[in-house]
């Protein structure tokens, strides 16, 4: 399975936000379209970098209210994990355990194309255990 067949599923929608943009408008667009994640980018196709929920909380955590009045492109993530449209499921799996990140901009031709989160990932490999159980079972039932 690849990262294509989870963007046919759920889309190729992806909330970005300017670089120039505040901390306080990152948390009102992450709470609006309930994500954990924005693209920082400043054409609404190119990734700059990416602004989680978690990098707002640890800004918070070390300057208090004051960081919401920041801009993106101080707290955000700059080197951007990205992956293809046809790469592995399971290779992206293993990605986001092995680099502890839960969200991931997929990249066609260098421009924004979707974006996997660990959520995504996670439903379309219980998708496939379900099929193959049901798979199994018909062919058990069938041979008996």
């Amino acid at each position: 399975m690849n990262v294509d067949a989870i963007l046919k599923v759920k889309g190729d929608a992806v909330v970005t936000i300017a670089p120039t943009a505040s901390i306080a408008e990152a948390v009102t667009a992450l709470c609006q379209h309930r994500i954990g994640a924005l693209v920082v980018s400043a054409s609404g196709r190119e990734p700059l970098g990416i602004l989680s929920e978690r990098d707002i909380l640890h800004a918070l955590g070390a300057n208090g209210a004051g960081a919401l009045d920041r801009r993106v492109e101080d707290l955000m993530t700059k080197t951007v994990v990205t992956c293809g449209p046809q790469d592995r499921v399971a290779d992206l799996m293993a990605l986001m355990t092995e680099r502890r990140i839960r969200h991931i901009p997929v990249l066609r031709n260098g421009k924004l194309a979707g974006i996997v989160s660990i959520g995504d990932v996670v439903k379309n490999r219980l998708d496939e255990i379900e099929l193959e159980t049901t798979s199994l079972k018909a062919y058990v039932a069938g041979a008996a």
